[in-house]
């Protein structure tokens, strides 16, 4: 009886990762409406805090399951599964925070048709992972663990878009662009968004690791 009362309990990680997910689509939808409303100073302000926000109550529960990690005594899927995934999870939360940021520190004016686009891909992706990630707690059903791996593939697609459009607006970028100084901010803006879409598919590849060996 002593023994079982010393035991740690069980820390619900799947949970933890659900809300670090929704934490990830609200900085990405925040991001979405700063690019929409850019024009506007103080809804951009509003939109950056909001990403902010969002950003810091994703670490918050990335640091909450990384101790979990350490005080429970039987997780439910490998430990190093969990902090990869936790931590990679982090690393698309902070992009999407780094991209807002660089939008002011480079003084970016305006924005244009290839940060949108990049933007609406970056939520895409975001909302397949927090649908992912929701799908690891019902691996038992065959049904679900499918339904996961067909959303990771997904989520490569939408990868695979960006690099597209990446190499589109960089291409375009150089050919028209003619102050450096433009052409300087906007590479790394595109660069940013687009890694975004990279790490949400590092995210897949956890994801898809798991499903294939609990599933």
């Amino acid at each position: 009886m002593l023994f079982a009362k010393l035991l740690p309990r069980e820390a619900n990680f799947f949970e933890m990762f659900n809300q670090h997910a929704e934490r990830i689509v609200d900085a990405a939808r925040a991001f979405s409406l700063l690019v929409a409303n850019y024009d506007d100073p103080l809804l951009r302000e509003q939109y950056n805090r909001e990403v902010d926000n969002a950003e810091r109550s994703a670490d918050r529960v990335t640091h909450e399951v990384n101790r979990a990690i350490h005080k429970t005594f039987i997780t439910p899927i490998d430990r190093d599964q969990i902090h990869t995934l936790i931590n990679t999870m982090d690393d698309v939360a902070d992009l999407i925070q780094d991209s807002a940021e660089t939008l002011a520190l480079y003084d970016v004016r305006r924005v244009n048709e290839e940060i949108t686009r990049l933007t609406d891909l970056s939520v895409k992706c975001c909302e397949r992972v927090k649908e992912a990630v929701f799908m690891l707690g019902k691996l038992a059903d065959p049904a679900m663990a499918e339904a996961a791996l067909k959303t990771c593939e997904e989520i490569d697609r939408l990868e695979s878009d960006a690099d597209r459009v990446l190499r589109s607006a960089m291409s375009r970028l150089f050919r028209e662009e003619p102050d450096v100084r433009e052409v300087i901010k906007l590479k790394a803006v595109y660069e940013l968004l687009e890694t975004i879409t990279d790490k949400c598919e590092d995210v897949a590849n956890v994801i898809e690791g798991i499903v294939l060996e609990h599933s």
